[in-house]
């Protein structure tokens, strides 16, 4: 008896096996229930992610020898034959070996019968988009004004190159990419099914190299259980692949976060004598900082549990830097091609992470500027000796700044600390000077710029927070803060945030914010009130929208 691969054993015949999609199940549910069907339909989407599948059912619901329903039998003959692929009245051609223009007249001509077998003939043009210009011109009008008798339904992965004039004959409805862990539900409900054993990581490596693709993870699936000889376990399955584990990507995370070239080394090594593919391990490690980063800035953000240790790398990461790192892994990955051999691009990329430090990583922390605005500084070379302050580079660079013959000169003192006050603040305005003297960035300075001021009692402030921010004030950043404060002061420091949705005073963002309001008025006052504005509006010039800005 021959192998059915999973794939087919296990393509869903009713729209309730479906897995996602079910957007387009449930207009079609309500088309079919309805009976208000349209009589051309277009699926796109990528590749395994069921536009023939949901096609098939589709028809199979038209023609049930039950009735038009949105649950076919299944059992009846009409049912039974178009699972098999052989129901006459289930006309399925592919675009790709039939583009021409005496194929679509033979479908048009073929169209004017009644159905041999069921009530509706359902003609499946998949790949739709691979028919020739011809095809197309001869096919709208039958795709406009078909037979009563008649449905279309066009399958495509890339509707960008349809003639509009067929977009607007059909319904179209996009498919959805399947999330992982759709993919991996399914695996797992198979898996069981077939009584084959198999471990989450192994599940959650297939998943993931299905890249959204439901068919090619049960491809996957398949090569694994042959590989493995039945019992899918994650070591066998990632050297299958050829993948990296999480602990791997851990590795090199922390060579790079402990500034340890010998330790980034050696992982290195470790990690090519599995031979892997250098550009998948940037992507996982550019995966890792993406999860980091929310870790880091979202609030309530829940990592998964299979994936590298997020929380350890977030509270010990800098925020900039982990934008720094993930902008040269992206950068590394799409230029590994042009590197002289895919290792060597992999090492410099990493490399290029343990070269460069944002220029104020090594302060308090609180300024977590984007990529675009941060600067880089070469790492020490000794800790005996002081580092050297070069020029600021955009962190996008990825070469180190090629240093000066002359000796280094002396580096510049650290910018001091503000100087303390005497006492605490005791109005709203003394809390916005103080707020606006202290230019905090990052978390800090948005905890300083929202806060209002509400009473003192002693060494206590109290302070209003907008309550739909309020969530993100950690325990973490509210320690930070006032740590900030008390070394403003000169003493301790304590403080309350009270969540209220109308602040009693004004914040340092909202004083800001109608300082620029009234600036850009003004601006544009002036600028309209020129005499030479004027003379040019006079001869037909208009002023460019938005164009206006006031002069710094």
């Amino acid at each position: 008896m021959s192998y059915l691969v999973l794939a087919r054993k296990w393509r869903p015949k009713r729209f309730a096996e479906l897995v996602g999609q079910q957007h387009v199940v449930r207009a079609l549910s309500h088309a079919l229930e309805t009976g208000r069907v349209h009589h051309a339909f277009l699926f796109t989407g990528t590749r395994g992610v069921g536009k023939t599948t949901i096609a098939r059912i589709f028809a199979k619901s038209l023609n049930c020898e039950s009735g038009t329903s949105k649950d076919p039998c299944g059992v009846c003959g009409t049912c039974a034959d178009i699972d098999a692929g052989r129901y006459p009245d289930l006309i399925e051609i592919d675009a790709a070996s039939h583009t021409g223009v005496d194929d679509v007249r033979a479908l048009i001509e073929n169209a004017q019968y009644m159905p041999s077998r069921g009530r509706t003939k359902v003609y499946l043009v998949d790949e739709v988009h691979m028919l020739s210009k011809n095809a197309f011109n001869a096919l709208l009008k039958t795709l406009e004004e078909p037979p009563e008798h008649v449905k279309f339904l066009l399958a495509t992965t890339d509707p960008e190159k349809l003639p509009v004039t067929v977009l607007s004959r059909c319904l179209q409805f996009n498919l959805r990419r399947l999330e992982v862990e759709q993919i991996a539900g399914q695996m797992r409900h198979i898996l069981g099914a077939e009584g084959i054993a198999f471990d989450d990581e192994a599940i959650e490596q297939l998943a993931e190299s299905a890249d959204g693709s439901l068919r090619d993870g049960l491809s996957l699936l398949d090569q694994a259980i042959a590989y493995t000889g039945g019992s899918l376990q994650g070591e066998l399955v990632r050297a299958m692949l050829g993948t990296v584990d999480r602990n791997q990507i851990e590795q090199l995370l922390a060579a790079l976060a402990a500034r340890d070239g010998e330790a980034l080394m050696a992982a290195i090594e470790q990690l090519a004598s599995f031979a892997p593919d250098f550009g998948q391990v940037l992507d996982r490690l550019a995966q890792a900082l993406h999860e980091i980063q929310l870790a880091q800035l979202v609030p309530n953000y829940r990592p998964s549990l299979t994936r590298v240790s997020i929380k350890t790398f977030a509270q010990s990461l800098e925020p900039q830097l982990v934008q720094l790192w993930y902008q040269m892994a992206v950068a590394g990955r799409r230029d590994l091609h042009l590197a002289p051999g895919a290792r060597t691009g992999f090492e410099m990329a990493l490399l290029r992470m343990l070269a460069f430090v944002p220029a104020d990583a090594s302060s308090s922390g609180d300024a977590a500027r984007p990529p675009a605005a941060a600067a880089a500084a070469p790492v020490a070379e000794s800790p005996a000796a002081a580092p050297v302050a070069p020029k600021p580079m955009p962190a996008e660079s990825v070469a180190p700044p090629v240093p000066a013959p002359a000796p280094a000169p002396a580096a510049p003192p650290p910018p001091e600390a503000p100087a303390a006050v005497s006492e605490l603040p005791d109005s709203a305005e003394d809390w916005l000077q103080l707020i606006k003297r202290l230019s905090l960035k990052g978390p800090l300075g948005q905890i300083g710029a929202h806060s209002a001021f509400i009473a003192r009692q002693g060494r206590q402030l109290t302070l209003s927070y907008p309550a739909d921010l309020i969530d993100s004030l950690s325990e973490g950043l509210r320690e930070r803060f006032r740590e900030t404060l008390m070394q403003a002061v000169g003493g301790d420091v304590q403080l309350k945030f009270e969540k209220l949705s109308d602040a009693p005073a004004e914040t340092l963002f909202a004083r800001e914010t109608r300082n620029r309001q009234n600036r850009q008025s003004d601006a544009e006052a002036e600028f309209q009130n020129h005499p030479v504005v004027h003379a040019l509006l006079a001869e037909g010039a208009q002023i460019v929208p938005d164009s206006i800005r006031p002069l710094e």
